[in-house]
């Protein structure tokens, strides 16, 4: 398939003017295809003569292509292009009559039967360039259109669309028309939803999702509501702009490969934010942040667009930024930033070290393949502790200033970078430009290193900085409570900009100094040696889980970078996360523990002793909440408890009681936890798989019984499954997430030794045939990250240099076999 260039964007930008878009599709046509028409009204620019240009279409069949009322021959469509030549200048009208296929792996237009009811659901998901998968369009963000769109569904479904959408009869639907929008924000979901609709500030708001899923919808929609109505006026507060569309839908989806997706009026979400089972108070903000995320994007991303993907930071980014600060401000949940640091700034930190790392505003991204391969750590966590940063050193009355005055400028428009600058440097006599420069145009990670000089009592502190960033940081000062070892008292925060005129005078010498608390700054963050022996003592002492948070990512990024022993990490959660009351906190420094040091920081020989201490430490958390006084608290123990068990009884036991003693009670998801973790450790089988499955037949039930079957320790179950993934294409994304997510365990790694070899060559295959959704699962899910030594790497690399991956799987390999370099040295680091 041809991807679209920048240079091919600007020229057809320059050429053409579209003005209109009818698309007319037809939904039952059957299981395999749907009917796409669509009339396109434009303009050529030409300044004399004629001119060419192409339109893009990814059709089943192409039936059918008039410009201006003459046919063209659908045989001349190359690939996902067909040209229009000897175009004259003025307006024209171009109609194109295509079979469209349905997707299984959640890109264009996914088709999903739920095996809970047999009911089947459909919805768009046409980011970056799978608009061409629906209809026929002039595919690049900067060519807005008002669209029309009309839709003919079975008997018993609604049509949701981006504007209101009325019934007319005989299963035909209309939606209201746009505003002008770009190709990829159009946005359709059908099927027999289940709604809850209500109305705010005059417009209709509305949640939806799958009728299996109804009971669990209902229980939450209050909230859901309570929480989408606060961040609509909030963000009323902060914009000057009014919401631009006519109503807001949020639509819960099936196999949905995202976490949301910002269509205007009908924003799309995975539908795991409907909650079957018990969930954490941080999984509930989660859902929130999401939610005030997307709602960002309606002004930032819909009303003013990026000119060219290049700038998808300034989509994503700002809606980061926004969908935590917001989240905070206008609902119950008010510690977001905590969770941000604790999980989203570490995949931001990740990224910015590996050789794929780029620019938060990268100048050259050539091409829509390009373009995929930045939706990663860097365009969102990166961008938005960028943005953090910004307006801790403008200060947010200038910041959003600035952002109203790019509202204003470019309202149902496109705008770059440059744009978003000279904006805020309207609003602000700093010099904004200069920042731009240094934080969005370069890549990697500073380190800022504290050094306190001088005697007692007239101590002073320098800051070292690796790098060239400017940070204006808070330094935290603590000293040890007179009363209580264990807590440690702040002093006044103390504001530095780095790089410093001359050190700070700070008085007598604190117990710890904590650069970067309030995390403000993204930087990586060290300790002296009197600082790192009081945290091994008192770290759960200190009094803000914000500033906990910046501490246990210093110590995360220290272990990964050989820095830190692995087993110091162990010891200091061992001795620390009992007392830990932030539930994000406990699960990101639980699953950082397991994941990576228990899986792929310590030899095959080590991973023993560091599973007990986890499994010792869950246990402390377990009898800290026999009361029933934390519940989410004990829910994450419960969880890395089933996680780490080495041997069978305990949790076989509760899966047999159907209870963990004390509570909780198993839920399904518990219940397929529990049984993955059997299965991994041979204590299940088939039978068992079976039986829970025939009791939870649900779509989650499906994935369930696919990670387990994957997980049993026998070679037929385990070529059962790499048939299911690699040789066959009948898995959905979501199912082969799930066969992958089994297939590989630390545990049996002598039984999966000989399909190490084979992933390279047959996930390459793979991603050729299944397209760049596929790949991402292929690269993220089913690589085998478990096998820690250096003929993987050799494998991996040999792939990368002579067997062609497509790009999205290519960027996947490359970042783990740098990871899987990093887990080498870790582990060198640990025996030296």
């Amino acid at each position: 398939m041809s991807v679209l260039t920048r240079d091919e964007a600007q020229t057809r930008a320059r050429l053409l003017d579209v003005h209109h878009y009818a698309i007319d599709l037809d939904l039952t046509r059957g299981d395999e295809t749907f009917d796409s028409r669509t009339v396109i009204r434009f303009t050529v620019r030409a300044d004399e003569g004629t001119a060419d240009t192409f339109v893009e279409v990814k059709p089943a069949q192409l039936r059918s292509v008039t410009l201006d009322g003459q046919p063209l021959d659908p045989a001349a469509l190359d690939e996902n292009r067909l040209a229009l030549k000897d175009l004259a200048p003025g307006e024209h009208e171009l109609r194109v009559e295509a079979a469209m296929r349905y997707s299984r792996t959640g890109e264009g237009m996914h088709r999903f039967t739920d095996p809970a009811d047999g009911e089947t659901y459909v919805y768009t998901q046409l980011f970056l360039d799978d608009v061409q998968r629906v209809y026929a369009a002039f595919d690049q963000p900067d060519l807005k259109a008002v669209f029309d769109l009309t839709v003919t569904a079975p008997e018993g479904w609604t049509v949701l669309a981006n504007g209101v959408t009325e019934d007319t009869g005989q299963g035909r639907w209309k939606a209201a028309t746009t505003p002008l929008i770009s190709t990829y924000l159009v946005a359709v979901a059908a099927g027999p939803w289940h709604s809850v609709r209500t109305e705010h500030r005059g417009l209709p708001f509305g949640i939806h999702c799958r009728r299996s899923l109804a009971p669990h919808l209902d229980t939450d929609a209050d909230e859901l509501l309570d929480v989408t109505r606060a961040c609509f006026d909030r963000y009323h507060e902060k914009f000057d702009e009014p919401y631009p569309f006519d109503s807001y839908d949020q639509a819960f989806v099936p196999e949905f490969n995202a976490g949301a997706m910002e269509n205007p009026g009908l924003v799309t979400f995975r539908d795991e934010f409907v909650f079957r089972s018990a969930v954490t108070e941080t999984q509930r903000q989660t859902r929130a942040m999401v939610i005030a995320h997307e709602m960002a994007h309606m002004w930032f991303g819909d009303l003013v667009t990026l000119r060219w993907w290049d700038d998808i930071w300034l989509n994503e980014s700002f809606a980061e930024y926004m969908g935590y600060q917001t989240t905070a401000e206008a609902t119950r949940f008010t510690d977001t930033w905590t969770d941000f640091g604790v999980t989203r700034k570490a995949w931001g930190y990740d990224a910015d070290q590996r050789p794929s790392t780029h620019p938060v505003a990268p100048e050259d991204v050539r091409d829509t393949a390009s373009a995929l391969l930045n939706f990663d750590g860097i365009s969102y966590a990166k961008g938005a502790s960028a943005l953090r940063q910004l307006v801790a050193w403008l200060g947010e009355k200038d910041f959003l200033a600035g952002i109203n005055i790019h509202f204003e400028r470019h309202r149902f428009a496109n705008a770059s970078l440059a744009d978003f600058i000279d904006s805020l440097a309207a609003a602000t006599d700093r010099d904004v430009h200069a920042w731009a420069d240094a934080w969005l145009r370069t890549t990697g990670v500073d380190a800022l290193v504290p050094s306190v000089t001088g005697d007692n009592g007239s101590r002073a502190l320098t800051v070292r900085r690796t790098g060239e960033r400017p940070h204006r940081i808070a330094v935290g000062l603590y000293d040890q409570d007179p009363g209580d070892e264990g807590l440690l008292t702040p002093r006044e925060r103390l504001d530095i900009d780095v790089p410093q005129a001359e050190p700070r005078p700070i008085g007598k010498l604190p117990a710890l100094v904590v650069l970067n608390d309030g995390d403000l700054s993204y930087a990586k963050i060290r300790f002296d040696a009197d600082s790192f022996r009081t945290l091994r003592e008192s770290l759960s002492g200190l009094p803000d889980p914000l500033t906990r948070a910046v501490v246990w990512n210093a110590l995360r990024d220290a272990v990964r970078d050989g820095d830190l022993p692995a087993a110091t990490y162990l010891d200091i959660a061992r001795a620390h996360l009992p007392h830990e009351t932030d539930l994000a906190l406990v699960d990101g420094v639980l699953a950082f523990a397991s994941g990576q040091i228990a899986d792929r920081y310590v030899t095959p020989e080590q991973r023993p002793a560091a599973l007990s201490t986890l499994a010792e430490l869950c246990r402390d958390l377990i009898r800290r909440t026999e009361d029933g006084d934390h519940p989410g608290l004990r829910l994450i123990a419960v969880r890395h408890r089933i996680a780490t068990a080495a041997h069978p009884d305990t949790i076989a036991a509760w899966l047999a009681d159907g209870t963990v003693p004390g509570g909780p009670e198993l839920d399904p998801e518990l219940r397929w936890r529990i049984l993955t973790r059997l299965a991994v450790l041979g204590a299940t089988d088939e039978a068992a798989i079976a039986a829970e499955l025939a009791n939870d037949p649900s779509a989650t039930g499906q994935e369930g019984a696919a990670r387990c079957r994957a997980a049993l320790p026998d070679t037929e179950a385990k070529a059962r499954a790499w048939e299911a993934m690699f040789a066959s294409d009948d898995l959905s994304n979501y199912l082969f997430t799930a066969t992958a997510q089994g297939f590989w365990q630390p545990e049996q790694a002598d039984l999966v030794r000989d399909y190490v070899p084979r992933y390279y060559p047959e996930a390459v295959a793979l991603a050729a045939r299944r397209g760049p959704a596929m790949a991402d699962a292929a690269g993220r899910w089913a690589f085998p990250a478990h096998a820690v030594d250096t003929d993987t790497l050799r494998l991996g690399q040999e792939c990368l240099a002579d067997a062609d991956p497509i790009p999205a799987l290519r960027r996947k390999l490359t970042d783990q076999l740098d990871d899987l370099a990093r887990a080498l040295r870790v582990r060198e680091a640990g025996t030296a």
